[in-house]
């Protein structure tokens, strides 16, 4: 299987254990000319931009480590295409990370702040 196709299994893992806490999947693997953002939810009153990251093993890091400063500015830029695009002006939003580490999810809700 390629990259794509594993991210993709994982983006859909990550999906359903979102919606099981609560949030309702609006889009998976929005794309612009910014970047990507792998699931945008709603949690409550948040529109959520979520970053799926899986690791087999600790061998290369955790998942965490692999959202670097680089990642989370084309996140919030396009992000923040996705909020013009939409109309969603008025709704407070955060940045979620999904960490996969083998068969285990971790959520770390409002992970990074905006990076313009």
């Amino acid at each position: 299987m390629n990259n794509r196709k594993i991210g993709n299994s994982y983006e859909k893992i990550a999906g359903e254990y979102l919606r099981l806490h609560g949030y309702e999947i609006l889009e998976y693997n929005f794309r612009c000319k910014a970047g990507e953002i792998d699931i945008i939810a709603k949690d409550g009153d948040y529109l959520v931009f979520c970053e799926v990251k899986y690791r087999k093993s600790k061998r290369k890091g955790s998942p965490f480590e692999a959202v670097t400063i680089e990642k989370q500015k084309k996140i919030s830029k396009t992000a923040m295409y996705y909020i013009a695009t939409k109309e969603q002006k008025e709704i407070p939003c955060r940045f979620d990370v999904i960490g996969i580490l083998g068969n285990q999810i971790q959520i770390v809700k409002n992970a990074f702040e905006y990076i313009g």
